[in-house]
């Protein structure tokens, strides 16, 4: 039986990665801070799955999850834990912020690299690493540190897959660049979208469909692959200004 290593399982995305992979017939890793949601999910779901509770924040804790893995065999990571939080840099809670990083960039580093060397060793093996298509632009005033933690998700994912392709590897990694997605995202940044939200089931079956492709980033929708591509073609110091005035409108909501 294969298994799927899934981080941030207790909501959204990740807890629909859970449910997609469950109906594969993929024995389950759930890793989550609520320990209550991952039990609840565990009876929902009609497969093995084994628990192991972390708050991805704590340094110590990323890698005692590795250590906890060590013996596994692992065919899909996904690397989904993250939040939010938008406002003005001048306003925003630092203590927040600096969360935010660990989280968003640190533990999704450390796992992706650890969860890497293992398949590497296995000679098999998919990694996606959530990003945001917010890390696909220059910059997002009003979610200025949310922007920069999910470009480096993007960029680190880009360069580990072109050195992958180079080296003939099997393993495959890919990144997830959403635009909104319907979730607990907003409740924990403390914003309303401005544009819809599309709903965690289409962002994952998008993703899949671009997993089988083999693509290295993953943007689900049409409306969206089409806004990031338009990116291209406008001057960035404008862009940048009507990323921001986007960011402005989450917050009057």
């Amino acid at each position: 039986m294969k298994t799927a290593f899934i981080t941030g399982a207790t909501s959204g995305i990740g807890r629909e990665f859970a449910r997609r992979f469950a109906a594969m017939g993929y024995r389950l890793i759930l890793t989550g801070r609520r320990v209550d949601r991952l039990e609840q999910l565990q009876e929902q779901l009609d497969v093995p799955c084994r628990i192991l509770p972390a708050d991805l924040e704590e340094e110590a804790q990323c890698k005692k999850l590795l250590d906890d893995l060590a013996g596994e065999r692992i065919n899909v990571f996904i690397n989904n834990a993250g939040f939010g939080a938008a406002g003005s840099f001048l306003d925003t809670d630092p203590e927040k912020e600096i969360r935010m990083v660990k989280v968003n960039d640190i533990a999704m580093h450390i796992l992706f690299k650890g969860i890497l060397l293992k398949m590497n060793r296995q000679g098999y093996g998919s990694i996606l690493n959530v990003a945001s298509s917010a890390g696909l632009f220059p910059a997002g005033p009003f979610m200025a540190t949310y922007y920069a933690s999910k470009a480096y998700v993007a960029s680190l994912t880009r360069a580990v897959a072109q050195e992958l392709k180079e080296r003939g590897s099997r393993v495959y990694v890919a990144c997830l660049c959403p635009g909104p997605v319907n979730t607990e995202f907003n409740e924990v940044a403390d914003v309303a979208f401005a544009l819809k939200g599309i709903s965690a089931k289409q962002c994952v079956d998008e993703c899949l469909a671009g997993m089988r492709k083999k693509k290295t980033v993953i943007i689900p929708t049409g409306q969206m692959r089409m806004a990031i591509l338009g990116q291209r073609f406008a001057p960035q110091k404008l862009l940048i200004r009507m990323v921001g005035h986007q960011q402005k409108k989450k917050l009057e909501k």
